[in-house]
């Protein structure tokens, strides 16, 4: 048992310093791209490449004055980013991230990622009600309707991975994409209306852009966040970078098949000697980091690319196309599946 905590405490040492590392890795790939695609330079100062620039950035927060507004609610103001970050570094402990490599293997683990996720909002939320500022509170409140929007149509689209995997495990519904040839079995070629609403609502769910409007700084100044200064303005910034990476994993995990190496059941069928060796699981990681790197692309690119929504424009998305769609989709699955599983 002693053994077991230590290597689980090592490993969930492991996972959240990774999570910490990979937002500044993000931070610095967003502002190098966005760089490349407005034809500017980006970071190229601090560091060779500027690759050191993300690192300034934290010692600059570290480094600024926490401002606490006088009318503001002392307490719930330092809880809100807090809360954000803890909740962010949660949801990591769930991903597989190779065949029998995850912190937490629950039976119910998509339920945990979808309650985790929910309660993000509480975050934002508290932080814009506490600061006391008009322009926060705005951002507070879109966040709370944005997510009630995006939260249904997601959990369908979450659902309809279940029926098809018939497990709410993540290991479980990674190892079920194997089951069809190559990469034909990943749930984005079984079930690609789930996939691109899933995506979508992925975007909604961590307020990127075009769905940035509980920030909306021509419109809000900062949202939520505007009466933020110092490492608590700091922690909402990792919170949203980590939420942000591991949205991707989620996307990867639940779409195209996680882990798993594309043509994997031939690469074992050719070697029988790499099932179970320690080289699969370093290719697995290596596909999976791949697979989760190109996603990470995805949204710094939908960012610079599309303009964002109007607030109007967001909830007629939400509620009268992406929900009708997604109940549909569920039901399609759920007759399609039953109706599979009583031929064969």
């Amino acid at each position: 048992m002693e053994i077991s905590l230590l290597s689980t405490s090592i490993f969930a040492f492991l996972v959240v310093n990774a999570m910490l590392l990979s937002a500044s890795v993000l931070v610095y790939a967003e502002r190098r791209v966005s760089g490349f695609m407005q034809n500017r330079p980006g970071p190229n100062r601090v560091g060779p490449l500027g690759i050191l620039q993300p690192f300034a950035d934290v010692l600059k927060f570290v480094m600024k004055e926490d401002i606490q507004p006088a009318a503001s609610n002392t307490f719930i103001h330092a809880l809100a980013p807090v809360l954000m970050v803890v909740i962010a570094m949660s949801v990591a402990s769930l991903i597989p991230f190779a065949e029998g490599v995850v912190l937490l293997d629950i039976d119910v683990g998509v339920l945990m990622v979808l309650a985790l996720t929910s309660v993000t909002v509480y975050g934002i939320t508290l932080g814009g009600w506490s600061s006391n500022s008009k322009y926060s509170l705005l951002g507070g409140l879109r966040s709370a309707a944005q997510m009630i929007s995006y939260e249904l149509s997601m959990g369908l689209a979450v659902i309809s991975v279940v029926i098809i995997a018939g497990t709410m495990s993540l290991p479980g519904i990674v190892e079920d994409q194997a089951s069809g040839w190559a990469v034909l079995g990943w749930n984005a070629f079984r079930n690609p209306v789930g996939c691109i609403i899933f995506i979508v609502t992925a975007f909604a769910e961590t307020n990127r852009a075009p769905f940035d409007l509980p920030e909306a700084e021509q419109e809000l100044v900062g949202g939520y966040h505007t009466e933020y200064s110092g490492m608590k303005f700091g922690m909402f910034f990792l919170a949203e970078y980590v939420n942000w990476f591991v949205a991707s994993f989620i996307i990867v995990t639940l779409f195209f098949g996680g882990y798993l190496i594309p043509f994997q059941p031939l690469l074992l069928a050719a070697i029988p000697a790499l099932d179970g060796s320690l080289l699969l699981t370093l290719l697995q990681f290596g596909s999976l980091m791949l697979k989760v790197a190109f996603f990470a692309f995805l949204f710094i690119w939908v960012r610079w690319t599309f303009p964002r929504f109007k607030y109007n424009q967001l909830m007629d998305l939400g509620w009268k196309k992406m929900l009708p769609i997604a109940l549909a989709n569920t039901v399609v699955i759920a007759i399609g599946v039953a109706i599979f599983r009583s031929i064969f």
